[in-house]
């Protein structure tokens, strides 16, 4: 039996609520909307929903109850960010086994609302080497790393917020819609030196869908089914409590090449790139990982506005983590579909066939999607 996703299983339906802060709602109220959202997208009947991973909410069996339905195949993820490409692989490896036929995955997170701040006294370990709690500071160690090893500036970093902030104003769902420039990220306050401001993630309230089933029973639906055309995976956890000064690079090359190789497509027939950005140094790394530059040339590489709509590689398109919302790695694989869909509006990418999404984390993940 071939086992290969390529192009066996599909996108169905996606759904997204409002990216902000709501106070007045919990995580299972912004997910049950998101929810219904994808159901309407896709046209769906809640009945023939069999399957249900859920990711940053508190319990798949209560999320289960106020959706309404009875799977029969449920995966609980726990919050980290780099689940969102794990949770689509998985979704895939069970309808293969025949577990379900139609997986649901939802998100949600309500960290602007309840104030969440990722590090500090919010949630101690007994195993926090060097004091570093939060992944800024890794990731700002890292980035000083790159800077000495390869000359990479804070002036380049600017350009990756620059452009996803550009993108954000084309996108009427963005949560930061200010213009930025260079300038404007260079006297920013410093939060984690070199990084600062606007080289962090948002933290806001939302939630996400996806609908994921086999490519022939989602001919049957709504929308123009978008294909899996190719998945790779490889972790590094070896060394997870703080990383190997690699900059996840063979972890993201070897999960790239996988991609590739199933989807029979190679760097140049990528139209976008959906790119994991908790912090701007890992789009660098992951462009160095991907091959879409050389090792330590990153920093030249996204000059001159190459990640903006027009430029070599538009890449996050809704804004990403830096200014669209910060739901984790889910809104940017939604964003892939949209794009593949032709439903972006200003900031669509023009003949827009493939997409790929890449996590470059511990848990290092790529996908590559396209649509005939």
């Amino acid at each position: 039996m071939d086992h290969s996703p390529s192009g066996r299983f599909a996108i169905a339906g996606v759904g997204t609520t409002a990216y902000g802060n709501f106070p007045d709602k919990d995580d299972y109220t912004l997910a049950a909307e998101a929810f219904q959202d994808a159901l309407e997208d896709c046209g769906l009947d809640k009945s023939q929903a069999d399957g249900l991973l859920v990711s940053r909410l508190p319990h798949y069996a209560r999320m289960s109850e106020i959706i309404g339905i009875e799977p029969r195949w449920t995966l609980q993820l726990p919050a980290h960010g780099r689940m969102s490409g794990i949770g689509i692989i998985e979704a895939m490896a069970a309808i293969d086994a025949g577990y379900c036929d139609y997986a649901v995955l939802l998100y949600a997170n309500i960290g602007r609302s309840r104030r969440v701040h990722y590090g500090g006294d919010e949630d101690p370990g007994f195993w926090d080497p060097w004091g570093f709690t939060s992944m800024g500071g890794i990731h700002a160690m890292m980035f000083r790393e790159h800077m000495e090893r390869y000359g990479t500036t804070t002036e380049q970093l600017a350009e990756v917020s620059v452009a996803f902030r550009h993108h954000a104003q084309l996108n009427p769902s963005a949560v930061m819609k200010k213009p930025m420039t260079v300038e404007d990220h260079e006297n920013a306050r410093p939060i984690c030196e070199p990084l600062r401001l606007f080289d962090y993630c948002l933290i806001n309230d939302g939630a996400v869908c996806l609908i994921v089933t086999t490519t022939e029973r989602a001919k049957d639906l709504k929308k123009k089914p978008v294909k899996i055309l190719g998945s790779g995976a490889k972790d590094s956890l070896r060394h997870s409590s703080y990383p190997e000064m690699d900059f996840w690079y063979e972890p993201t090359k070897l999960a790239g090449r996988s991609a590739y190789e199933q989807a029979g497509v190679s760097h140049s027939d990528i139209d976008a790139l959906m790119c994991y950005d908790n912090f701007s140094p890992t789009v660098l790394f992951s462009l160095e990982g991907l091959g879409f530059c050389e090792r330590g040339q990153a920093g030249q590489f996204v000059e001159g506005g190459a990640l903006k709509l027009g430029g070599r590689l538009p890449t996050n398109t809704d804004g990403g983590h830096l200014s669209n919302s910060y739901m984790q790695g889910w809104a940017l694989n939604i964003e892939a579909v949209r794009q593949l869909r032709g439903e972006c509006g200003a900031r669509q990418v023009p003949d827009c066939k493939i997409v790929q999404y890449v996590q470059s984390t511990p848990c290092t993940r790529s996908i590559i999607y396209g649509i005939e």
